[in-house]
């Protein structure tokens, strides 16, 4: 199996897309699938050339379906406006804990897919969100993508630290190659 690609070291929560007001406020979407995890956030990090820079939170609400936020040391549109197109990201640590059986996109992406045989099919390369299920974009040796759905008759398991998903494929979900 080959190495896993090093983990992240932050993760997008939210992008700011305008200023709001006077005061230095921005509008935010949130990309979280954790709403509640904004009640509580205090720090954030956005990019700022090849590094991030931390923002302390000063003030955070909803409007809608997006977040207004003031930032401290943020005291103007101007200002603000520094910030449009930004991302805001967190410590991989600070990330809200799973429930069992669920993983985050970046714990996925770049395992190594076997089948419950333990023949290597490939790696996962990309998530396709389908609104029913999650599928699973597999990148074969042979070059062929191979589409796996996210659901538990068909994921056995996973393991992070070997960094290997093992999969029962249906029937007619695999076809031979020539």
């Amino acid at each position: 199996m080959k190495g896993r690609e090093e983990r992240p070291e932050r993760i997008k929560i939210a992008k700011v897309i305008n200023t709001h007001g006077v005061r230095g406020e921005v509008k935010a979407i949130p990309l979280s699938d954790f709403p509640e995890r904004f009640n509580s956030l205090r720090t954030v990090f956005l990019e700022k050339g090849n590094g991030y820079t931390e923002y302390r939170v000063e003030s955070i609400r909803w409007h809608k379906n997006e977040l207004l936020i003031k930032f401290e040391g943020i005291e103007n549109p101007e200002q603000a406006e520094m910030l449009k197109n930004k991302y805001l990201t967190v410590k991989v640590q600070d990330t809200v804990p799973l429930p069992e059986d669920s993983f985050y996109f970046f714990e996925i992406v770049d395992l190594d897919v076997v089948d419950v045989d333990g023949v290597k099919l490939g790696t996962v390369q990309d998530i396709l969100q389908t609104g029913a299920n999650d599928v699973y974009v597999v990148q074969r040796d042979k070059g062929k993508e191979l589409l796996i759905p996210a659901l538990k008759k068909v994921v056995k398991q996973v393991d992070l630290e070997k960094g290997i998903m093992v999969v029962d494929i249906p029937p007619g979900l695999l076809d031979e190659e020539v």
